[in-house]
Formats: structure tokens, C-alpha cells, sequence
């Protein structure tokens, strides 16, 4: 009977996968037909963008009126501190841990942790940089990401992260964060290279090359650069500006952040008549030639600030000159930053652009 009973179970439960193929194998091929024709809608998408005239500057409005303390998105687009975020999903790409949140208003953003810990272990060195420079970059007249920074964020239905677990606290609040506003009505079209790209020789690429000076931003890797489309154009920018505030060079020197190395920092290398070196070391520790591409892609990274004309960066001198000591204070502030920190980096970016202006 125990026999028969089983045999009966076997084939029942045959029975309902023999029923249920055809409803699999039919959802199947309708499920790669919707991915298929996602896919073909999204190219054609990229390719209409593609279309658009690219831009990599815009002079704003009179640089003395710009509010540095909210950016580029401004007051009225920046994050409610007591509001409610819903997770959506962790990214798992790139150095940093990230997750995507929707707040209230449906407004989704990406929350990006720090993911360096070896230089201030209480600090959240990348999302602070990233904050402070993109509001500097924004100043300069380029194309930025709507950044914000935040100590804290209660976020719900967040799990158990992949990357970043421990910037969350028992009680579910996420520390040391910088919020990234995802607009719909933006799309990415790619990357761009720092040496192949439609606005080589212009002055408004060289002053972005000298904006990297100025930042000490040591990851200039090719990834870091977005084209997205928005607004009928192609804006070029840099996407990734976190490495920023203390000092280039290999993996054991370099860092990100911190106040003293980036005051210590030389800034200008070289000068001639016609063209101004300014420092970035990027050069990988020599044992690690053996990873060659990596090494040349870092050694590549060099170039990218040598050989500017005296004139473009003197054209971009000027413009930031304009901004008050209050201005400057207000990136770092909105960083979080302490006090002596506001101070000293302000008092540092001051210095360089005279330095530039002095050329």
C-alpha cells in the first residue's frame, strides 16, 4: 500500500509539470519578446540622443549670486531630512556601495556610501568630497550631478546590504551619504575619454582639465565621465568627483578628504610661455607594472592636466575669482565639514585660484 500510495504521488505531481510546461515554455519566449523589444526601444532611444548637439559648459547666471550651499539642483530640489525613502534596490557596480531610494514625491535617488576607510575611519571621505566639489565644478560653469549630502537617512524596507553594511545602524538610519537626484527626463548615453572627445583644444575642456588640478581629483578613469541627454543636448561631465580634497599619487599615498594633505599639496609644476603643467600623480606603485593595462591606464591619467594654454587657464581664474570667501565656505559646509575643516579648505581653494589668476 506504502508503495502504491507513493507511485500515485509520483505521478500526480508529474502530471501537474507535464500541465504546466506549455504555460512555461509559452511565458518564456513572451518574456525575451518584451526584453527584445525593451532592448530595441532603448537603442533607438540612444540613437535619436545621439543626434543631439553635445555641451560640455554653460556660463550660468552671475557667478556671484549662485548658492553654493544647495548646488546645482537648488533649495527647492534638495532632500527632505525627515522625510520618508523607500528602498528599491542596491547597485553592486563601481568601488562604492550604493542603493536607490524613492522618497515621498516619487522623486528617486541614489544613495552612495563611502567605501575608503583607511585614512579617517570616522569620516565618510567620498560622499563629503563629492558634495563639496560638485559645487565648485558647478561654479566654474560645468555640467554636475544634483548632489547633496546627509548624516542620516531612514530608509525603509532597506535589507541586509551586499557593500556598506556597516554604515547602517540597528535602529535602520544609513550614515554618511550622498544623495544623488535621478531626474526622468535624463538619460545616459555613455562615457566620454579625456583625450578622444569633440572638444579637444577648446578652452572649455582646458578649464576642466585645470578644475581636476584644482579638486586634486585622482580618479580620472574614463568611467567617471557620463554624456547624458537632457534638455535637447548631450552634456559631458564629470559623473564621479569623490577622489577629491587630499592628495594624488599611488594607492599608499593617495587620499581623499583630508585637510592637511590637501593643503599640502603642490599645485602649479611647471610654467612656459605658452602652457602650465599643474600636478597629478597617478603613476601606480612600480610593482604593479606587472597589471599593465591598469598601470598605463593610471600613467595615462597624467597627461590630463599637463600642457595647458596660460590663457584658458587664466580665463577660468577669473571667473572663479569672482566668488566670495562665504561662497566657498558654503561647498564645504554643505559637505558637513567641521568648522576648522570649512576654514582650511576654503583658505586652500583661495590660494589656487590666485595662484592661477597670477600666471
Amino acid at each position: 500500500m506504502q508503495r502504491r500510495s507513493i507511485l500515485v504521488r509520483g505521478a500526480f505531481f508529474l502530471l501537474i509539470l507535464t500541465a504546466s510546461a506549455p504555460l512555461t515554455a509559452q511565458r518564456r519566449p513572451n518574456e525575451e519578446i518584451q526584453k527584445r523589444q525593451r532592448d530595441e526601444k532603448q537603442a533607438a532611444k540612444h540613437l535619436k540622443a545621439a543626434e543631439l548637439p553635445g555641451v560640455i559648459r554653460r556660463d550660468s547666471d552671475d557667478v556671484r549670486n549662485l548658492s553654493l550651499f544647495y548646488g546645482a539642483g537648488g533649495r527647492e530640489h534638495a532632500p527632505n531630512p525627515n522625510g520618508r525613502y523607500t528602498f528599491l534596490k542596491e547597485g553592486l557596480k563601481g568601488t562604492n556601495p550604493k542603493f536607490d531610494v524613492e522618497d515621498g514625491d516619487g522623486v528617486r535617488w541614489r544613495v552612495k556610501l563611502d567605501s575608503d576607510r583607511r585614512f579617517q575611519p570616522e569620516r565618510h571621505n567620498e560622499p563629503q568630497a563629492e558634495t563639496a566639489a560638485s559645487r565648485l565644478l558647478w561654479a566654474a560653469g560645468y555640467f554636475v550631478d544634483e548632489d547633496y549630502y546627509m548624516t542620516d537617512l531612514t530608509v525603509t524596507g532597506l535589507p541586509s546590504l551586499h557593500r556598506g553594511q556597516r554604515f547602517v545602524s540597528a535602529d535602520g538610519r544609513v550614515h554618511g551619504i550622498r544623495l544623488k537626484r535621478r531626474p526622468e527626463d535624463v538619460t545616459k548615453l555613455g562615457d566620454w575619454d579625456w583625450l578622444d572627445n569633440p572638444f579637444l583644444g577648446t578652452r572649455e575642456l582646458n578649464g576642466l582639465r585645470v578644475m581636476m588640478a584644482l579638486l586634486n581629483n585622482w580618479d580620472l578613469d574614463v568611467t567617471n565621465n557620463a554624456i547624458d541627454a537632457a534638455h535637447g543636448e548631450r552634456r559631458f561631465l564629470v559623473s564621479d568627483i569623490g577622489a577629491s580634497f587630499g592628495k594624488t599619487g599611488n594607492y599608499f599615498t593617495r587620499s581623499k578628504s583630508v585637510l592637511a594633505d590637501y593643503a599640502g599639496s603642490p599645485f602649479i609644476e611647471r610654467t612656459g610661455p605658452d602652457y602650465v603643467d599643474f600636478v597629478m600623480h597617478s603613476r601606480p606603485f612600480f610593482l604593479t607594472v606587472f597589471a599593465f593595462p591598469k598601470y598605463l591606464a593610471r600613467t595615462r591619467m597624467e597627461r590630463i592636466t599637463k600642457q595647458i594654454p596660460r590663457t584658458d587657464a587664466q580665463w577660468l581664474g577669473q571667473r572663479l575669482a569672482q566668488l566670495s570667501e562665504q561662497q566657498l565656505r558654503d561647498c564645504f559646509r554643505a559637505a558637513s565639514y567641521t568648522p576648522e575643516e570649512v576654514d582650511g579648505f576654503t583658505h586652500v581653494v583661495q590660494d589656487r585660484i590666485a595662484a592661477r589668476n597670477a600666471l
